[in-house]
């Protein structure tokens, strides 16, 4: 999956960005009080978007 579109996906679930570091880029959950971090990469692996949702505790994004 694109990095935009998990993007788009974690704001329209209430998600906000909290910081940049090196690679990666921090988002936290005010719903749920979880953070996670999501790699700086054009391209995701599925498997790491999938889990990037479970952290944060939101619905997860569907493949197409």
């Amino acid at each position: 999956m694109k990095q935009v579109d998990l993007i788009k996906h974690l704001r329209k679930c209430g998600c906000i960005f909290v910081r940049e570091g090196n690679s990666h880029s921090v988002w936290y959950n005010p719903l749920t009080g979880r953070t996670s971090t999501v790699p700086r990469h054009h391209e995701i692996n599925n498997f790491t978007g999938r889990n990037i949702c479970k952290d944060l505790g939101v619905s997860i994004i569907k493949k197409r």
